[in-house]
Order: structure tokens, then C-alpha cells, then sequence
């Protein structure tokens, strides 16, 4: 009997400014969505990263220091 097919839950999409962040300014975001409802947009920078929730107009910034001791926890 064949394996019924899931649907993906999650999906990204990416927005290139610029190919290499060597100026600042510069970023990539990265928009994540779970059953095509928005639930949130990650700016990554040269000098830090910030995420923005569902309906948040101010996000929380985490310079690359702090984004990793935050992953190794």
C-alpha cells in the first residue's frame, strides 16, 4: 500500500537585496509561513539579526554574539 503524501507545513521565502552583506545596509530577509499564514520575518545583517513576530512593528535584535550564546543554551 502506497505512503499517503503530507503537505508542507512550512514554507520561506527569501529576499536578496544585495549578494554579498559587505556594506552596511545591507540584509537578507527571510519570510517564514506556516499553512500559508505569515508567522514571521527574519533580518539577517552584517552586524546582527532581527525577528519580527506575526504582528510585531518592532523586532527584537540579537547581535551574532548574542544569537549564538542564545543557541548553545
Amino acid at each position: 500500500m502506497a505512503r499517503k503524501r503530507r503537505r508542507r507545513k512550512h514554507s520561506v521565502r527569501a529576499e536578496l537585496q544585495i549578494m554579498e552583506l559587505s556594506k552596511s545596509g545591507t540584509s537578507i530577509t527571510l519570510q517564514a509561513y506556516a499553512d500559508e499564514e505569515k508567522i514571521g520575518k527574519l533580518v539577517i545583517g552584517r552586524g546582527s539579526l532581527t525577528w519580527y513576530g506575526r504582528k510585531w512593528h518592532s523586532g527584537r535584535r540579537f547581535s551574532w554574539s548574542q544569537f549564538a550564546a542564545r543557541m548553545d543554551e
